[in-house]
């Protein structure tokens, strides 16, 4: 039984790297927004709109605390789960934990592509989207830091970087 939760800030390719993961090791693959998604039906970006960002955080406990019992998966968290009530030593708690950590540079040119497809980004001028990922990274850092494992995130940009990433991975977590 293998329980395996991604964690880091958006544009850390939890969802690029856990895909491949889960593809190489024949886990299931969960990315945590997009089960929030299909559970409630409606977008994250909906239900932080309607129901503020307290209530969207209880949301993602709770659906955190559902998919933490299944069995051999890889959970692809969002970025703030780590943040909020006890998420990180719960996750720690229930499986192994892996902080993919990038730099902000490679955060914002990664963001920066993907402007469009993430609603909090989008009308960010370049120095307004750095600002923003150092602020909260600045915030985050501590709840990341406390994974089991840290993750150097910052060769994701093809497949054979990935592949190698998978690899490492893989190294990783049967030490």
């Amino acid at each position: 039984m293998k329980r395996i939760f991604l964690i880091g800030y958006m544009g850390s390719g939890k969802t690029t790297l856990g895909k491949a993961y889960a593809r190489a090791m024949q886990l299931q693959f969960i990315d945590l927004d997009w089960y929030i998604e299909e559970r409630f039906h409606k977008t994250v970006q909906e239900l932080f709109e309607e129901r503020k960002e307290d209530g969207f955080r209880e949301i993602e406990r709770n659906m955190l605390h559902e998919v933490a019992e299944f069995e051999d998966v890889i959970i692809a968290c969002g970025g703030g789960t780590p943040c909020f009530f006890d998420n990180m030593e719960y996750m720690n708690g229930k499986g192994e934990t892996v902080f993919l950590d990038a730099s902000p540079e490679v955060l914002f040119r990664r963001l920066k592509i993907a402007k469009s497809k993430r609603p909090l980004l989008m009308d960010k001028s370049d120095e307004e989207l750095m600002d923003v990922i150092q602020n909260a990274l600045r915030i985050r850092t501590p709840f990341y830091s406390q994974a089991k494992y840290v993750f150097n995130a910052e060769s994701l940009e093809d497949r054979e970087q990935i592949s190698c990433s998978v690899q490492r991975l893989k190294t990783l977590l049967l030490n």
